[in-house]
């Protein structure tokens, strides 16, 4: 399937890098492909998440359309935020 990135997800990447956080396109992409858990709870929209660091993980939001994912947005988030308890 094709990856497609909105505006918004295009302009996350100088938003972050603004404040000091380095995130790649190929990261987003390897979340969205190989993520450590999808949260499904918002169908449409779903969330891909991966590990960053030792504290942090990145979340994806990105929602599937018919012959491509949509990429609407991602962001950094603690990890003891995010994880299942």
């Amino acid at each position: 399937m094709e990856i497609h990135f909105t505006k918004h997800a295009d302009e996350k990447f100088v938003v972050l890098t603004r404040h000091g956080v380095k995130i790649s396109r190929k990261k987003v992409i390897t979340t969205l492909q190989d993520p450590d858990l999808i949260d499904h709870n918002r169908v449409p929209l779903f969330i891909a998440q991966s590990t960053l660091d030792k504290a942090h993980v990145l979340r994806v939001i990105y929602k599937k359309e018919q012959k491509f994912i949509k990429i609407i947005t991602f962001y950094p988030g603690r990890k003891s935020q995010y994880e299942k308890k």
